[in-house]
């Protein structure tokens, strides 16, 4: 055993503080963001969230960020997901941020339109997109989206944000990733424009900036605004670790407070959840690519990528590489993982990276149920 694993986790820099903005964490562990499926079917909250968000900031998660939320029901991506485009649904909202804030940790919601990823007998309507261009795995061909109604979207993301502070949130995560309404604007292969939100990445970009800059003038410029940002489509076309790069530095400059580097797309047949455990060397599978987002931006920098050993998470931040770490699998299989963390309890999550945590039913890990049922085996 080396000298650190001699060493208190306690001690270590993970459970440091940081600040993402106005929003200070008592460690540097950050639940990403998961659709569970158990909102009701008109978005609002129901009690097993509350007891999810409860048992992950009983567990010392420092940064809880919820589910997509979807900012408008044409942007509904599936069965069983959070709402915020009403505000009637605030009160419930309100329950999640209450729960959380019993403990230190701090709550962002994530604020989400689906785009091309759905389909119409969820989202009400014609999936839309900054071009028409056909989703193979969704089997949509979108419309394309007018200027009139981006300007629409671009408002229905400041009020959702707006709502969110109303509801007693610590802040908002933009998802700008994983082949979604945002990520679709960024992205070459799906943003075939040729207007002023087309072409050159300023143009692709410019919806996004717009956002950011109207969540700071609507819900105040200390309201901590942070976005999840393709590192890569892993695809050809699409958006490239480069201009990546640049879109975090674009989106620094409008006010953003924190970054959550990720990659991929459904089209792409490689999203961000790989399967699979990987050797301890080869986790954080994005961790390269946000070091490279980190050496431009003087804002906070999440890593993530199937992370799942105490060791090197604690690494990558000691090494300068990003700012903070970013699970979501692990933290399904035991909510209250960092807390055993720093209780020497445990040095690796458990977790084997099956994916079939992702229940329509609700999220739960399967491989535990199997073992609670049959606890012989090892």
């Amino acid at each position: 055993m080396s000298t650190r694993d001699k060493l208190s986790p306690a001690a270590s820099i993970l459970f440091t503080r940081i600040s993402i903005g106005q929003a200070v964490l008592p460690n540097r562990f950050v639940r990403s963001a998961t659709h569970d499926f158990l909102a009701e079917d008109d978005g609002s909250i129901t009690d097993r969230q509350v007891d999810l968000f409860f048992r992950l900031a009983e567990g010392e998660v420092g940064l809880i960020i919820t589910g997509h939320a979807f900012v408008n029901p044409g942007g509904k991506a599936s069965p069983r997901q959070i709402g915020i485009h009403e505000d009637g649904l605030v009160p419930g909202l309100a329950r999640l941020a209450t729960a959380v804030h019993r403990f230190p940790s701090r709550i962002f919601v994530q604020l989400a339109h689906a785009g091309r990823q759905t389909k119409e007998k969820i989202c009400g309507g014609p999936p839309i997109a900054p071009s028409a261009v056909y989703e193979p795995v969704y089997k949509v061909l979108p419309r394309e989206m007018t200027e009139s109604e981006i300007a629409g979207i671009i408002d229905d993301f400041v009020r959702g944000a707006v709502r969110a502070k109303a509801a007693g949130f610590d802040g908002v995560q933009v998802h700008a990733a994983h082949g979604y309404l945002l990520s679709s604007f960024l992205s070459p292969h799906t943003n075939r424009r040729s207007d002023a939100w087309g072409g050159p990445l300023e143009n692709r970009a410019r919806i996004i900036s717009e956002i950011i800059r109207g969540i700071k003038s609507a819900a105040g410029a200390d309201f901590p605004v942070a976005i999840k940002l393709n590192s890569s489509d892993l695809m050809p076309g699409g958006l490239g670790i480069e201009e990546a790069v640049e879109a975090g530095r674009r989106f620094e400059s409008d006010g953003l407070d924190a970054i959550e580097v990720s990659g991929g797309t459904s089209e792409a047949g490689r999203g961000s959840i790989w399967p699979g455990v990987r050797p301890e060397a080869e986790e954080g599978y994005f961790v390269d690519a946000a070091a490279k987002v980190k050496g431009i931006v003087r804002v906070p920098v999440f890593g993530l990528g199937g992370l799942r050993t105490f060791r090197e998470m604690e690494k990558v931040v000691l090494e300068g590489r990003v700012d903070l770490v970013s699970m979501s699998r692990p933290l399904i299989r035991e909510p209250g993982l960092v807390r055993l963390f720093r209780e020497v309890k445990i040095r690796k999550s458990e977790c084997i990276s099956c994916n079939k945590c992702f229940n329509p039913r609700g999220i739960a890990c399967a491989d535990l149920a199997v073992r609670t049922r049959r606890p012989g085996l090892p």
